[in-house]
């Protein structure tokens, strides 16, 4: 193949040409992103139930709607929670690889059976099923520049003008709007009503009755009678539209004439929907809206779009409304991808200066540059048939790639040289017989690297996920790299190297590097034939170096992914249960204060009444907006530090327990970094024995050095006030019961009646007890019902009171109620660390709880099983292929033993820079199992083409190892520095790129200056050992 490109050097060209330009219109069009899809599809279920307290609606409705959900393909677990705000919400995840699409037919399917089995006002208010979400990927703030906006205000505008256009964009997967459009509120006071004689319920009904739309046909509709002129249509009664109309409803005409309406009895206002949430931007009053990604959506992609459609929408904003971006995960993607193709360029052009200080030529420096761009745009290619796309996983793989990639060019170039050199050929000649030498070992080469990343392609999960992108784009350019190394850098040897000129590379600096290199080899060759002659000596040192692996393999703390500085952080506060919204509001402004004092805080965006763990007015939520990184280079400035000043400083806040977390590495798999943790009640000891469980877990927690922030992800139970209704009295009373409890969820829950117009829009009335008529226990007396003789009956006659305890929000996982535990490593300790500890925690517990990893540990967990597996595989395919190119079973266990000196190098290196055992260290072991076995192949082809021409066994060994110790040096500084860039990396990003690079750096450097002393060794005595056991002695 090579001698047919060799003579036709236009043909290579050509090919090279074609797969450049495929490969650039590929670059074009490729959608960039932080991470693929690594999280696993999950599906929502969301219902309402207004006025239901969370164990009312676990029971009514969660459970219902939790054991329909059977049968469906490819679940991996299922949580849910019930909030005594009326809402339930069932999240469904499955395993990765599902279609979200056909997931969420099958939930919508097992649900249609559930719903007739749920209360009627549930069905009423409708239960919605979408792809799931989970975490913001931006969040919109909607402020008043200049004072005249109120917050209601903006958060109708938001809510009427924003919410829908900006859901209709392409990978928007859910709006959360921090606020409440307008709506009608009549406010009822109970005085009034006893005063006139009238029941909240009569009111409901009356405004029902008078604020409604309902066809009235036309006049000189069809059939007609003859000769008609007229048709028109008839309007007879349409909605309401504003206050003026609500407080003249007619509620009750007296038999003298008089008439109530309601604004005798009530207070009509323009109020909020809903009174619960209230964010504010650096203080100032303000709306959000977070914008959640739809599942397989492109990050980028969707910001970009929202960005747009808000700058369309914005001519027609109202006077002072200004918009910003408090939190967004964007920047932050733009921008380690950018650091990566930074690196990449890097990478090119400290490879061009190792390949030109060794080979010493401009000309034979410029081939393997040369195949650079071809086997980079060639993969860029594949990837796009691949459906993949740019991210930071498939750049690290053309990282590393460019190190592998420029070595197949650089043994071709290198041996051809030396061919010239030794043999005095024509280039053309010396290229062709270089050929014969070394296609062999380039095919070899390719496909030991390429058997060390397939396996790869075959885990499952989020890993798995993760895996197939280096695979995909590592292997991809191995390949290409072989096809330029056989076609077109033959055909660029013939062409553009020179014969060998008589003192070349004698006189000045190449001279100077040349000599010391030839002194080095002569060292070199010296060592190897003393190692050859006390091979003994050798094994045992190999002994021990195995033994050190070991025990450091053991030692490295394992984790999933490293954690990043994104240039963003959240603050989770939890008051005190019970806890009023006038001091939540303290308790934000305390926190708001601390971070504008910061120097390296841009914004602070702060929601009261809502968080992550739940809604209430104890729970407040606070996105925190980091300066850009070139404005924050000190150490002091990043986000590990500026949330450890915010914890001591935020601990003296005597109202609220405030937690600032950094976010996960990949947002889709949680909304904090750390683990994430079920605790399940197995034995059905009930919420109080559970919650016990917790507290005890998190009391030994607060002791265990390994474990930090460790908190309760959810709602402390609270104080409940209890009614109790005698139904006896009820009925002797001539009660009905419905109207009992309607108007007790009307008094105190508000109901909502029916619709109203406002400004064109469609809003709610909803009907309410005034605020000084619901503060208090004793306010229950002032409402009456009317019994069947028209009386009016007080709540004092048929019910009694009493205070008791209750949970505002209740989980359950898989089925079981469960409570959520979050937290963290500690400082020098990794999330495997801090799980094995919550594990043994938990195995000290009382009997009946268990615990089930979820989120992003349930991935660690099956990252951690899966890599010792990876390992084996690969090792194995390594074998297998070895075998299969030298015809025997003995000679790839030369090579194959070397591989623990590259591990040995990358244990070492990561473990002095305080890195983990995570998803990028087990990438880079993989490179560096490819790597150490592809030196040792360089030199035991040799030796063993050297040792079949009849040369003795030791003799040929040594010989090998000097004829390859350039090429292998050269191949492996290369590498190395083509690498250094990602190791030595700050900026956003920067520490996925140090985990990946310091381990292989660290594995190469090992991998080349011990396996260059082995390999001869392992090979004379993997062929002597050969022949003593099939009898056959002949050898040195």
């Amino acid at each position: 193949m090579a001698r047919f490109f060799i003579d036709r050097p236009i043909f290579a060209w050509v090919l090279a040409i074609m797969i450049m330009v495929a490969g650039g219109l590929a670059v074009v069009n490729l959608p960039i992103q932080q991470y693929p899809t690594i999280a696993p599809p999950s599906v929502s279920i969301e219902a309402t139930y207004p006025g239901a307290s969370a164990q009312t609606l676990e029971d009514s409705v969660t459970q219902v709607i939790e054991q329909n959900m059977t049968g469906l393909d490819g679940l991996l677990y299922m949580s849910s929670n019930s909030s005594s705000s009326g809402r339930a919400t069932i999240t469904l995840t499955f395993a990765a690889g599902m279609d979200p699409d056909i997931a969420q037919v099958q939930v919508q399917n097992k649900l249609s059976q559930a719903e007739p089995l749920l209360p009627e006002e549930v069905q009423r208010q409708g239960v919605a099923v979408s792809k799931g979400r989970t975490g913001f990927l931006m969040v919109i703030g909607l402020v008043s520049s200049d004072g005249t906006l109120t917050k209601s205000d903006l958060a109708d505008y938001g809510i009427a003008q924003l919410k829908d256009p900006l859901s209709r964009v392409q990978g928007v997967g859910g709006i959360t709007v921090f606020g409440a459009q307008y709506s009608m509120r009549i406010w009822l006071q109970p005085e009034k009503l006893t005063a006139y004689g009238l029941t909240p319920l009569e009111v409901r009904q009356a405004v029902s009755e008078q604020n409604s739309q309902f066809p009235a046909g036309e006049l000189g509709g069809l059939p007609a009678v003859a000769n008609q002129q007229m048709n028109a249509s008839i309007i007879a009664q349409t909605r309401m539209e504003s206050v003026e109309e609500f407080e003249n409803i007619l509620i009750k005409v007296n038999q003298d004439g008089s008439q109530i309406r309601v604004k005798d009895i009530a207070r009509v206002e323009l109020g909020a929907e809903s009174y619960s949430v209230d964010s504010r931007y650096n203080g100032k009053p303000a709306t959000g809206l977070g914008i959640q990604l739809a599942s397989g959506a492109n990050a980028l992609d969707t910001a970009e779009a929202v960005r747009k459609r808000l700058a369309e929408l914005e001519p027609f904003f109202p006077q002072g409304l200004e918009i910003v971006y408090p939190y967004d995960t964007t920047p932050f993607v733009k921008l380690s991808i950018e650091e990566v193709a930074h690196t990449l360029v890097e990478a090119i052009v400290l490879v061009f200066l190792v390949m030109f200080l060794f080979l010493g030529k401009f000309r034979a420096t410029l081939i393997p540059t040369i195949a650079v761009p071809v086997v980079l745009l060639g993969t860029f290619g594949i990837m796009a048939i691949a459906g993949y796309s740019i991210n930071t996983l498939t750049m690290f793989g053309l990282v590393l790639a460019i190190g592998l990639l420029v070595d197949d060019a650089i043994v071709v170039v290198e041996n051809v040289e030396r061919v010239m050199e030794e043999e005095g050929l024509s280039p053309k000649e010396a290229t062709k017989r270089s050929m014969q030498q070394i296609t062999n070992a380039l095919i070899g080469i390719a496909l030991v690297l390429s058997a060390v990343f397939v396996p790869m392609a075959f885990m499952s999960g989020s890993t798995g996920a993760i895996y197939r992108q280096f695979s995909l784009t590592i292997v991809s350019a191995m390949a290409l790299s072989v096809f330029v190394a056989l076609t077109l850098t033959p055909a660029l040897c013939a062409t553009l190297l020179r014969p060998h000129k008589h003192g070349h590379g004698e006189s000045g600096f190449f001279g100077l590097f040349n000599r010391l290199f030839g002194k080095a080899t002569d060292k070199y060759e010296g060592g190897v034939s003393r190692t050859l002659r006390s091979p003994i000596r050798m094994v045992l040192v190999y002994g021990g170096l195995l033994v050190v692996m070991a025990v450091l393999y053991v030692r490295l703390p394992a984790s999933f992914l490293p954690e990043e500085d994104q240039g963003v952080l959240l603050n989770l506060a939890m008051l005190p249960a019970g806890a009023t919204m006038e001091r939540n509001y303290e308790v934000m402004d305390k926190l708001t204060e601390h971070y504008m004092n910061e120097p390296s805080v841009a914004s602070v965006f702060t929601i009261s009444g809502f968080s992550f763990t739940g809604q209430g007015q104890n729970q407040g939520l606070a996105f925190v907006s980091l300066k850009p990184w070139d404005e924050r280079q000190s150490p002091d400035q990043s986000v590990g530090a500026i949330i450890g000043r915010a914890w001591g400083a935020l601990s003296q806040v005597k109202d609220a327990v405030i937690y600032p977390i950094n976010l996960p590495p990949i947002i889709e798999l949680g909304t904090a970094t750390g683990f994430n943790v079920m605790l399940q009640d197995r034995g059905n000891i009930g919420h109080d024995k559970l919650v016990q469980a917790r507290n005890m877990l998190l009391g030994m927690a607060a002791q265990d050095p390994r474990l930090v922030r460790v908190r309760p992800n959810g709602m402390e139970d609270v104080p409940v006030f209890r009614i109790d209704i005698d139904y006896e009295k009820v009925k002797t009373l001539g009660l009905s019961v419905s109207d009992v409890n309607s108007t007790l969820s009307t008094a105190w829950g508000s109901a909502y009646v029916n619709d109203f117009l406002d400004r064109g829009r469609v809003k709610k009335v909803y009907i309410q007890a005034d605020a000084p008529a619901r503060m208090l226990p004793g306010d229950l007396n002032k409402w009456y019902v009317r019994n069947n003789k028209g009386e009016m009956v007080p709540f004092s006659s048929f019910a009694t009171t009493h205070w008791d305890y209750g949970s505002p929000r209740l989980e359950r996982y898989n089925g079981v109620p469960a409570v959520n535990i979050q937290g963290e490593s500690a400082p020098g300790m990794s999330t495997g660390d801090a799980m094995a500890a919550i594990e043994e925690i938990v195995a000290k517990l009382p009997p009946g709880v268990g615990i089930e990893w979820t989120g992003m540990s349930y991935q660690e967990r099956m990252a951690g099983s899966q890599a010792p597996m990876l390992y084996a595989l690969s090792l194995l395919v390594v074998f297998l292929c070895l075998a299969a190119l030298y015809e025997s079973w003995s000679v790839p266990f030369a090579v194959i033993l070397v591989v623990p000196l590259g591990v040995l190098g990358a244990l070492l290196a990561t473990y002095s820079r305080d890195l983990a055992n995570d998803v990028y260290f087990q990438v880079g072991l993989l490179t560096t199992i490819g790597l150490s076995a592809k030196n040792a192949i360089l030199i035991v082809e040799f030796a063993k083409a050297l040792h079949e021409e009849g040369k003795p066994l030791v003799a040929a060994a040594i010989e090998a190892a000097r004829l390859r110790l350039r090429p292998i040096i050269m191949t492996s500084m290369a590498f190395i520095l083509g690498v250094l860039p990602l190791a030595i990396s700050t900026g956003a990003g920067a520490a996925s790129r140090q985990a990946i690079g310091t381990g292989v750096i660290g594995g190469m450097l090992s991998a080349t200056f011990l396996a260059i002393f082995f390999v001869p060794v392992f090979y004379v005595l993997v062929i002597k050992l050969t022949e003593w056991l099939s009898g056959n002695k002949k050898t040195t």
